[in-house]
């Protein structure tokens, strides 16, 4: 038994653990993310001071790292980035995180953004078999349209090697920050079940999406971890007008049918906050909405998303999680927009930018206190 006076020594000497106290927005919105590349091993520092700072006050309680291939890999050296983030320093974010109840997703680019105009991303420089478009040069100077429709590149899903290598590279870095889900991205994939791929000609789009999506999550079950993705390939393009970037125009969305109903789908849009978190969670997916540079946009998601849990039954009400702030310009970018070092990243509308965007949210957010 403890006595009064032992469990305040207990509590002054550090050993006694105290339940954290439960946060009010737990129950309106239960997931409160930021999604932001990884930063540099130079500005790890600075960046733990931005999450101790600035994320924790606003009850931010999800930390979508963008790691992709910015990390001091051991598995596959030849893809590393010896810039990028160590071990060392991926548990030092780990730690930070851990202390303010903050549960941080490494997001690794799967599939789709295997390559960024006329740059190819670090796989398929070490490993070109694996490229879905081998025939498709990269420019010399890149433009949109094109006569290839290149956008970004993506590996074959169906080569018999590639998942070996991607695997690894997941398995390493989601046991760096000792994390218990991964994002795989998988956004904005136009090239999938090409003619040209002799693995993948004639072949279903969306069944080749939904395999992958499987691949990926079943994998992650075997260490009990979850799979998180973005939700733009999932959903009609021509039915919704949203076009071929927030949607799929290249008959990937039948997948929503195919795919594993506890993957969590980032639902992003920017420009306006259309409502496709309610198509989701009728599918029977646990679904984030997602917002960038608009502040307007992430207010009315943030009410969207509140309303959709108050006026939903308890079957659809627990699809609906919550939002996240995504950031694009990089982790050094941002914090230099934010800390006021660089002007904001959007010259021609001063008002719709990252920093504004954040902090515009999560006002919102402490508002539903």
């Amino acid at each position: 038994m403890i006595t009064v006076t032992k469990w305040f020594c207990l509590l002054l000497a550090g050993t006694l653990h105290l339940p954290a106290a439960e946060n009010p927005a737990d129950k309106t919105l239960p997931v409160r993310g930021f999604c932001i590349p990884a930063p540099s091993g130079n500005r790890v520092d600075e960046f733990i001071k931005f999450i101790e700072e600035e994320l924790a006050p606003r009850s931010v309680n999800a930390l979508i790292l963008r790691v992709d291939y910015g990390f001091q890999f051991t598995s596959h050296p030849e893809v590393a980035d010896q810039n990028g983030l160590s071990k060392e320093q991926a548990q030092k974010i780990a730690t930070i995180c851990k202390n303010h109840q903050i549960r941080i997703i490494p997001l690794i680019n799967l599939l789709g953004h295997q390559s960024w105009q006329s740059n190819c991303g670090r796989l398929l420089k070490a490993y070109p078999e694996f490229d879905e478009t081998p025939e498709v040069k990269f420019p010399e100077k890149y433009v949109w349209p094109n006569a290839d429709k290149l956008y970004c590149k993506s590996y074959c899903p169906r080569h018999p090697k590639v998942h070996d290598v991607v695997f690894a590279l997941v398995d390493e870095v989601c046991d760096a920050f000792g994390a218990d889900a991964f994002h795989a991205g998988m956004d904005e994939v136009f090239y999938i079940g090409e003619d040209q791929c002799p693995l993948c000609k004639g072949r279903n789009k969306a069944e080749l999406f939904a395999d992958e999506v499987r691949a990926i999550r079943d994998h992650l079950q075997l260490t009990k971890r979850q799979l998180w993705l973005w939700g733009d390939r999932l959903i009609d393009g021509k039915l919704t007008g949203l076009g071929e970037w927030e949607a799929s125009r290249n008959d990937t969305y039948p997948a929503v049918d195919l795919i594993p109903k506890d993957v969590v789908i980032c639902d992003w849009h920017y420009a306006r906050p259309d409502q496709t978190a309610v198509y989701f969670a009728m599918k029977g997916l646990d679904v984030v909405s997602c917002s960038w540079k608009n502040p307007e946009a992430a207010t009315a998601q943030v009410k969207d998303m509140v309303r959709f849990r108050e006026s939903s039954t308890p079957q659809m009400k627990k699809h609906f999680l919550g939002m996240a702030e995504t950031i694009w310009s990089g982790a050094a970018g941002f914090l230099d927009e934010y800390y006021g070092r660089k002007p904001a990243n959007d010259q021609k509308n001063p008002g719709h930018t990252e920093s504004k965007c954040f902090v515009r949210m999560f006002e919102e957010i402490a508002n539903l206190k």
